[in-house]
Order: C-alpha cells, then sequence, then structure tokens
C-alpha cells in the first residue's frame, strides 16, 4: 500500500468537519491551533458554528506569523452567511450578540479557490498540491 501524506487519502483531499460541540470547550488560541495544524496539513477544515469575529482576526494574524514559501502558503476562509448579516435585529447586533451560527471552510491558499459566494452558497474548487 502506498504511503498516503497527511492533508492526502489516496487520490483526495482530506476535508476535517469539526462540530460546534468539539469547539465549544477550547480556549480562543486552541481553536486556532486545531484549525492551522490541520490546513498546514493539508487538510479542508469545516467549521459547524463558525469563529467570532475576534477569533477570526487572530486566526488571519496567526497565520500571518506561520507563512513561508516553501512550506506553508496561508489560507483561504470563507464563511457562510457572512457576519453580522441575517435576520438577527439591530439591536441584537447593537448589544454585542453575535451569532456564531455559521459554517466556516478554511483550506491551504494553494489548495482552495472560491467559485462562488452569496449569501446562499459556497462553491469551492480543491486541487492536489
Amino acid at each position: 500500500m502506498p504511503e498516503v501524506t497527511p492533508g492526502e487519502t489516496g487520490n483526495g483531499v482530506q476535508i476535517d468537519l469539526i462540530s460546534g460541540a468539539r469547539m465549544e470547550g477550547l480556549t480562543s488560541m486552541e481553536k486556532i491551533r486545531l484549525i492551522l495544524d490541520g490546513v498546514r496539513d493539508g487538510n479542508i477544515v469545516v467549521l459547524e458554528e463558525g469563529l467570532s469575529p475576534d477569533e477570526e482576526s487572530k486566526l488571519i494574524e496567526v497565520t500571518m506569523t506561520e507563512i513561508s514559501p516553501d512550506e506553508f502558503n496561508g489560507i483561504e476562509i470563507e464563511t457562510y452567511p457572512q457576519s453580522g448579516g441575517g435576520s438577527k435585529g439591530f439591536l441584537g447586533r447593537l448589544m454585542g450578540k453575535e451569532s456564531n451560527k455559521k459554517l466556516t471552510v478554511i483550506g491551504p491558499a494553494n489548495q482552495i479557490e472560491t467559485l462562488h459566494k452569496d449569501e446562499n452558497l459556497i462553491s469551492a474548487l480543491v486541487s492536489r498540491k
């Protein structure tokens, strides 16, 4: 049997589907590390409940410090629905009650390309390196 490198399963790409329950007990940095470790291995990470805006900012910040031309090209991140959108009322947004009920797809920048995105759909092309 040929050796399979992390992120590749034979002829495919590994997709890690992470439930909200799995992320619930983790600190922000533990969430970021879990995501980045998966993406650095070449996996596509899908979060059931997404990250808070602060966690997304920190994820991008940490990613920028880890970019290396030969090893890690960074991440591509898409969230559905968009943060701050949806049916939540003005008062809820004003009071800072940000909903984490959103699907987030994160993958290596050199393997995932967003083809189309609107309020109902994310279409992405995932390629092997």
